[in-house]
């Protein structure tokens, strides 16, 4: 019988790295509207603003 293992499973490219930012009232009130459209988290909604910079170009 395999073994059984515990926890969340291992991904390809893990999230280590950790950040810590302080925003505004409304810096904060826009990112929470735009993950309420998207129907997603703050820290998914703050990588896609990430990811929407590295678009630019």
């Amino acid at each position: 019988m395999p073994e059984k293992h515990r926890g969340r499973p291992t991904t390809d490219n893990p999230k280590t790295m950790r950040v810590d930012v302080r925003l505004t009232e409304a810096e904060l009130e826009m990112l929470d509207r735009y993950c309420q459209r998207k129907g997603t988290s703050r820290p998914q909604g703050l990588r896609d603003g990430i990811k929407a910079l590295n678009a630019e170009k």
